[in-house]
């Protein structure tokens, strides 16, 4: 009988102890001896390893991939545990202690996803010398600037208030106990999924094991972290540190969530370069439930040829 060629999550996870924080790390090593690129992928705010796992797999034709978890995310314990907020400075300092520790002196390829770029661009301004080792840059659906959102100013203000007011202890932990119950997700979940890109046009065994999969992650997840980072965002201004670095952003066609033209109007006043390599992908993140050619719209030729340039 063949050996099954499915990969466990499980068989690439190490545990992670960073900055008083317990968490963990995926670390999977290049699918062929040759390839000496070493990449850093980071995940945006709602995801954890297992969901980021399909891309960082199919990543390893390339070189060796690592993902940290992020203080809230994933499992980890939040920074709300060491007296400290989920702030974007505070996450720069923690990927940059990370990225120190993990690749001392060695060039690293960065892929960062949705509000991971901008923690990325945020350790990039405050650590110049981290940016003297990248080798290659990749935004995927990334952004830097709180205008870069697509959405009515009414819905900014209806969500941003929702966020700070959830940022507290108290709501946070109301909301926790009260709503963030299996059958409640679901019941959301299902109430929007003919228009929800995770959701639309699948199967019914694909929607339950992606259901399954969104109401572990709400629960993993600091619901008080998810709600800080969720105003951060929506009410984001970067600083004008400028990052000695040409960015490559992977832009989803038709993205409901950004303004691909403010997405590059923002990043062009921050990085060296600005390179847009537009595709259609499913979701904006990938899910644990994806095919190797959904996997495989998040690297698009582009990007596929800047990775497989020798070092």
């Amino acid at each position: 009988m063949p050996k099954s060629t499915i990969k466990n999550p499980a068989d690439y996870i190490l545990p992670l102890h960073m900055n008083g924080l317990a968490g963990r790390m995926l670390y999977m090593p290049p699918s062929k001896a040759n390839k000496k690129r070493e990449i850093l992928l980071i995940y945006g705010h709602h995801a954890s390893l297992e969901r980021v796992f399909s891309l960082a797999d199919y990543l390893t034709r390339y070189g060796s991939v690592t993902v940290p978890d992020l203080p809230g995310f994933g499992g980890m314990e939040a920074f709300y545990k060491i007296g400290e907020k989920p702030t974007l400075d505070n996450l720069a300092d923690y990927l940059a202690s990370f990225v120190k520790l993990r690749f001392h002196r060695k060039r690293i390829t960065i892929m960062a996803i949705s509000y991971g770029f901008a923690a990325v661009t945020r350790m990039l301004q405050r650590y110049p010398e981290i940016a003297g080792k990248v080798d290659l840059l990749v935004s995927v659906s990334g952004f830097t600037h709180k205008d870069d959102f697509a959405w009515k100013k009414s819905s900014k203000i209806m969500l941003g208030g929702l966020a700070w007011f959830c940022s507290y202890r108290l709501p946070s932990s109301a909301v926790k106990l009260l709503i963030l119950r299996a059958p409640i997700i679901k019941g959301l979940y299902r109430a929007a999924e003919k228009k929800h890109p995770k959701l639309k046009d699948t199967t019914s065994e694909e929607r339950g094991k992606k259901l399954n999969f969104e109401v572990k992650l709400w629960k993993i997840n600091d619901f008080r972290t998810y709600a800080h980072v969720s105003f951060r965002g929506i009410t984001m201004i970067p600083f004008e540190a400028h990052v000695d670095l040409p960015v490559y952003h992977v832009a989803v066609d038709g993205d409901h969530y950004f303004d691909s033209v403010l997405v590059e109007q923002h990043m062009r006043q921050i990085y060296k370069d600005f390179t847009m390599a537009k595709t259609k992908m499913p979701s904006h993140a990938p899910t644990l439930v994806a095919s190797a050619k959904d996997i495989a719209a998040f690297v698009p030729p582009t990007i596929q040829r800047l990775l497989l340039k020798k070092l």
